[in-house]
């Protein structure tokens, strides 16, 4: 890894930070880089998550390390306070002392409590994961210790969770199979976990079950009973002209799911996130591939998931630009966050829906 001296590391910082601490017009879209090498948590950054606290902050967690199966990875924290234009030096919020961990999510739920769900791997592949969590009653300023949320060999987390019209929570979590670090198994399957609020209570829902498998799926409510999730497709990284995203619906609460189907949106089994806007619209942010994880793109429906006639890049180049997760801040902007460059550069995307609304309409 390049040296960075301490003068360049805050030059890098400054530049990165200054294109979003101005105020963002309409219609306009501003990218931030975030952390790269220079920042000592190992090469590897990936897949960052990112929310925004009831005060104002916004905080991001992504593992970090060596390498994707290194045996020193943890999960790191860091924090944008609110009114400031320099994230905080990322530190370790969750670590094994004989394991790696994998995926962290962070997430605040309505009562303040803010939860950090992360993976933690038992073998040398991912389908020996299982799931543990962490909760933070002061915005992640400390956290409680770790405790299990689903032994099941194989199980991960990715996405962020959902709070339902009932006021129960929505994790989304994903069942990983096979041994083989370049194909993902055919009975791969997407899930969730209920959160019940009376019972304090995580359950698990019905699985996404599809004919190639699928993984890492994310969810919208579209009303109290119907449920929409698209999700990652499974298989391998050969190239190919039928890897399409995977669609689902649930009508009845999110406690059982249709099967998978190809959905409209091609998908080089890579992450996809979407999100139901303050308006009720509906982002979709994916790789618009079949086999590149470029461009990284936005789709955006206003008729409940009928259509997607607008649609834009966010990033598009020679690197890899994957794993997006979306947040709506408390001023209605959009932030995307994702990685880059062999997975070692975060960057976030700042922009409003009248920039997805002027891009070209295409066919649904």
């Amino acid at each position: 890894m390049k040296n960075f001296s301490a003068k360049n590391i805050l030059l890098l910082r400054f530049l990165a930070t200054t294109l979003v601490s101005a105020s963002i017009a309409a219609g306009e879209i501003q990218t931030e880089r975030i952390f790269g090498p220079e920042v000592k948590t190992g090469p590897y950054k990936h897949p960052a998550r990112m929310t925004q606290f009831q005060n104002g902050d916004f905080y991001l967690v992504y593992y970090g390390g060596e390498g994707e199966y290194a045996n020193d990875t943890a999960v790191f924290g860091s924090r944008l306070k609110k009114g400031e234009s320099h994230w905080s030096t990322p530190r370790v919020i969750a670590k094994d002392p004989f394991r790696s961990l994998g995926n962290g999510v962070i997430w605040q739920a309505p009562d303040g409590v803010a939860w950090l769900f992360y993976v933690v791997r038992f073998g040398e592949t991912w389908s020996s994961s299982r799931v543990q969590a962490k909760i933070s009653r002061d915005n992640a300023e400390t956290w409680s210790d770790a405790f299990p949320l689903h032994l099941e060999e194989g199980m991960m987390v990715c996405n962020k969770p959902i709070v339902l019209n009932n006021g129960n929570y929505l994790l989304p979590l994903y069942h990983e199979t096979g041994t083989d670090k370049e194909k993902t198994g055919a009975d791969c399957t997407g899930l969730f976990l209920r959160f019940d609020l009376q019972k304090r209570q995580w359950s698990e829902t019905g699985r996404i079950r599809s004919g190639n498998g699928n993984i890492q799926p994310a969810v919208a409510q579209l009303t109290d009973d119907f449920l929409v999730a698209y999700g990652r497709r499974g298989g391998d990284y050969e190239p190919t002209t039928n890897g399409w995203m995977v669609r689902a619906e649930s009508h009845d609460g999110g406690q059982t799911w249709s099967e998978g189907k190809n959905a409209q949106f091609p998908n080089p089994n890579a992450a996809v996130d979407f999100l139901k806007l303050k308006n009720g619209h509906l982002l979709l942010t994916y790789n618009d591939s079949m086999n590149d994880r470029t461009p990284l793109a936005v789709a955006l429906s206003t008729d409940n998931d009928k259509t997607y006639p607008h649609r834009r890049n966010l990033a598009v180049g020679d690197f890899d630009y994957a794993y997006p997760i979306a947040t709506q801040a408390q001023d209605g902007k959009i932030h995307v966050i994702y990685t880059s460059h062999g997975r070692t550069v975060i960057n976030r995307a700042v922009f409003d829906e009248a920039w997805v609304l002027e891009g070209t309409a295409t066919k649904k």
